[in-house]
């Protein structure tokens, strides 16, 4: 049975789920909707790419924890950035949250803007874990 999540520490967006757990047998594939670099309160968190980054990153820990997955279980990134010219900022903040011995599959794009002209970076994650 699926299970949509949300997590009482990120910023809630009236209308999706933070997550979404689909189980597969022995494992559960969870699926993260794009997240920003939102305070709890819903507040931006940085004006440069580096710093919306750990800020993203540590939304995902925290809605993987509320899954019961870590950081350790991802499997694929998707990342959006509207300028391209930043991805070295994006991989500084990134390495210290993923598996640097294992890292997950990942897209990087970039976009034309995303929903608000000061976010400069969304980021997508599907983990994979035992149950």
């Amino acid at each position: 049975m699926l299970q949509f999540k949300n997590s009482e520490k990120v910023f809630t967006i009236k209308g999706l789920s933070q997550a979404v757990e689909i189980p597969l047998g022995h494992q559960k594939m969870i699926i993260l909707s794009g997240q920003i670099p939102l305070n709890k309160q819903g507040e931006l968190v940085g004006h440069d790419v580096k710093t919306q980054t750990i800020q993203i990153f540590e939304n995902i820990k925290d809605i993987l924890e509320t899954c019961n997955a870590s950081l350790n279980d991802i499997v694929k990134l998707g990342i959006f950035i509207s300028d391209i010219s930043q991805i070295a900022g994006y991989r500084e903040a990134r390495d210290q949250f993923i598996n640097l011995d294992n890292p997950p599959a990942s897209t990087l794009v970039e976009v034309k803007g995303l929903f608000r002209s000061d976010v400069i970076i969304e980021i997508e994650v599907t983990a994979v874990v035992g149950i």
